[in-house]
């Protein structure tokens, strides 16, 4: 996403009809077309999912609010009205999951999709991304669960979705991307600042080796630009190890810290992700000129930039949430986790809106076995492989991430 944010003119046509919106996860695989076309401002439908919850995605040239026509009681089927949408023909396709199939056509001045179950479900939710991240169009989502599913207990899925319908476009926003990501990697502590202290090693010595490892591991396969927001026992303060991130337009952001604590009995690896504190302190920081600024400058509507860093920051935290989990899928193979090792926390390398962050603690230096590992070159070189096989997977994956508003 452009740190300048130029979804705005979209944004802000997109909150004149949606109004005030909640926000909510999303992610959304990017879907091949098919031949069978609707037209007017109906692009593409698409389909995602299994029998635990399925999703339906339309792309639009423009937003809309949509409204649910039918009952909500109704298990069988579902009317969704798209008021101001052109639909040039109809257009209809097999469902999947918990959906047998669907169909949209014009009826009294307004678009109706309508939705055939397989079996008895219901809407759980449905909301609207406006374009942003690459994405040149509008989308607005559905997710269908069983009837007899608790939606409190529900946590947003990541559902491939497939194409069932689209209309071609002559004129495709184009989507510059880098031979190279760039990762940067941020070795805790240094210089005066040591932190914690284990039997006879200082963490800063711990966190340097292992950056040192992950750069090697990274730089063998030649897919990633590697920097180092430290390469020798020195301190660099917080705000310039964010500023390091997004100076360098960085696709990914991993501090890697040694952990401290208690009477030493504690061990085992764990990874941050920003807390919900933290992320409205970013929001702050973001709004002040001069300061990691992300808003248009030509724009004095505070209420329209904070919606531009709401947005930035929910596919942020995502996209960071999705490494971290990648991350302790990995390690785990060879190094002990804590019971909770998926935390939160208002960490200030973990603040930049715009940069997917996480901060490894990779074990506790002031344990004796954790020490042990954490000073051994050879766990060092197999846990950091295991990163970066984390990063690998990260950027294999094309899921478009994206969070804004759910409308019901």
């Amino acid at each position: 996403m452009s740190r300048r944010l130029s979804v705005l003119s979209n944004l802000i046509r997109a909150m004149g009809i949606a109004g005030v919106m909640s926000l909510s996860a999303l992610t959304v695989q990017p879907a091949s077309a098919a031949p069978d076309a609707g037209g007017g401002d109906v692009v593409k439908v698409r389909l995602g999912g299994d029998a635990v919850q399925t999703r339906i995605v339309i792309e639009l040239e423009k937003s809309v609010v949509a409204k649910l026509v039918t009952g909500d009681t109704d298990l069988s089927k579902q009317v969704i009205a798209l008021p101001d949408i052109d639909l040039d023909e109809t257009m209809s396709g097999p469902g999947q999951g918990l959906i047998r199939d669907w169909r949209m056509d014009s009826v009294a001045g307004s678009v109706r999709l309508k939705l055939n179950f397989k079996s008895g479900a219901k809407i759980y939710r449905r909301f609207l991304l406006p374009p942003a991240d690459g994405v040149s169009v509008y989308r607005y989502v559905i997710d269908v669960v069983p009837e007899d599913t608790d939606t409190s207990l529900v946590k947003p899925a990541v559902v491939p979705v497939i194409a069932t319908a689209a209309q071609p476009r002559t004129q495709q926003a184009t989507v510059k991307t880098r031979a190279k990501k760039v990762i940067v990697i941020d070795a805790g502590h240094g210089g005066k600042d040591p932190g914690a202290l284990g039997g006879s090693t200082y963490e800063k010595d711990v966190n340097l080796a292992a950056a040192r490892a992950l750069r090697e591991k990274l730089e063998k396969t030649g897919r990633y630009t590697v920097i180092m927001t430290r390469d020798t026992d020195s301190f660099v303060d917080l705000p310039a190890r964010v500023r390091i991130a997004r100076s360098a337009n960085a696709d990914l952001f991993i501090s890697l810290h040694s952990d401290a604590g208690g009477n030493g009995s504690t061990s085992g690896a764990s990874i941050y992700t920003l807390s919900d504190s933290g992320t409205e302190r970013a929001a702050r920081k973001a709004l002040v000129k001069g300061d990691w600024s992300l808003a248009d400058s030509s724009s004095s509507d505070a209420m329209v930039n904070r919606i531009l860093i709401d947005l930035t920051q929910r596919a942020t935290k995502n996209r960071s949430a999705t490494f971290a989990q990648l991350v302790m899928d990995n390690i785990s193979d060879s190094t002990p986790l804590l019971k909770t090792n998926l935390r939160q926390a208002g960490l200030f390398v973990l603040l930049a809106p715009d940069v997917p962050a996480v901060l490894l603690e990779m074990g506790f230096v002031n344990n004796a076995r954790d020490e042990a590992m954490l000073t051994d070159s050879r766990h060092r070189a197999v846990m950091m492989g295991q990163v970066a096989n984390a990063i690998d997977q990260y950027f294999a994956n094309s899921v478009q991430y994206a969070s804004f508003a759910g409308l019901n």
